[in-house]
């Protein structure tokens, strides 16, 4: 496997770590109501687990709440389960057939554990970057024993892989700092 191959592999890998980050940041509260929060719960429906958002139609009438119309009105209360059971703090009410989730204001204290949150889903994501990263060294290391790479290409794959992984510490950084941010903000 050459250089430009590893590295090639290893950004696409990374970027993965950081289509992730996104999904993840996108299920925290921040005080206004985004499809975002719910879209994700999996509700077992049909003897299925089912993520919401491929069951029913998602909305937000206003910035306070959520609509949910689910495709068959049979699996409402699944849907309202699954909601209950799930971590985000919401309460659905039935209405004919739909469900409305009202997004509460948070509270300080709630604010800063979703920002601590944030904090722990970004370090689990730099700790995946890691893992690539020592994938890579360890894959050009075998490139170079088995003849593949020289010295001077190995050292050179192994600084680009570096350069590759700071890019995207700085990409998750940023994500995580957006979000708190908009989290914290009142």
């Amino acid at each position: 496997m050459s250089k430009e191959s590893i590295c090639r592999e290893t950004r696409t890998k990374m970027e993965k770590v950081v289509a992730h980050l996104q999904e993840e940041l996108k299920g925290l509260r921040t005080g206004r109501a985004h499809t975002g929060l719910v879209e994700n719960v999996k509700v077992e429906c049909y003897g299925d687990l089912s993520p919401l958002k491929q069951i029913a139609v998602l909305s937000t009438p206003d910035a306070q709440s959520i609509l949910i119309k689910p495709y068959d009105v049979s699996v409402i209360s699944h849907i309202e389960k699954a909601i209950l059971q799930s971590d985000i703090g919401l309460t659905p009410s039935v209405e004919g057939k739909a469900l409305r989730i009202s997004i509460p204001p948070l509270n300080e204290e709630r604010r800063k554990k979703l920002s601590a949150h944030a904090k722990e889903f970004g370090e689990t994501a730099k700790v995946s970057l890691r893992n690539i990263r020592h994938d890579a060294n360890k894959q050009v290391d075998k490139e170079e024993k088995g003849d593949i790479l020289t010295e001077d290409d190995a050292k050179r794959a192994k600084d680009e892989i570096q350069k590759i992984i700071h890019e995207f510490e700085g990409k998750l950084n940023d994500l995580v700092k957006k979000k708190i941010e908009e989290i914290l903000k009142v």
